[in-house]
């Protein structure tokens, strides 16, 4: 039986998936169905709260953070090298460095600043985007 993917996910990719009326909710909802692994790291977890704050509420956003915490499929990691390897907008490598320590598959982002990676031999990461997320997965 093959193992669960092993996914990083963009804040923004997180954002849209949470609401039920939500075209992307199949994102979450398979997260809390254990259809997949979601590696995060500290400081994905505080832009995560920060943004859910800023677009429903702060309670929503405890909530949510609460919810990843207690997943068994989602795996906090502690980086200890940081990359650098997004020059456009270095917020983004905070998700570079998570796939990277975590031997993810993939990382999902629909952002356009981590176009530059498929330039980048070493270390390989392997952006997709929503919907290949969605054939991969289904």
């Amino acid at each position: 039986m093959r193992n669960r993917l092993k996914v990083v996910l963009d804040t923004n990719i997180l954002l849209v998936s949470i609401s039920s009326k939500s075209k992307y909710h199949w994102i979450f909802s398979n997260l809390l169905n254990a259809k997949y692994e979601l590696y995060v790291t500290n400081e994905v977890l505080l832009e995560y709260e920060e943004i859910i704050s800023s677009k429903y509420s702060e309670e929503v956003a405890k909530n949510v953070i609460r919810t990843l915490l207690h997943l068994e499929n989602v795996v906090l990691m502690t980086p200890f090298f940081k990359w650098d390897l997004i020059m456009d907008d270095k917020d983004d490598n905070k998700f570079v460095d998570c796939y990277i320590i975590s031997n993810s598959d993939v990382l999902v982002s629909n952002d356009r600043h981590f176009d530059c990676l498929k330039k980048i031999d070493f270390p390989r990461v392997n952006v997709i985007k929503i919907d290949e997320f969605e054939r991969i997965l289904f």
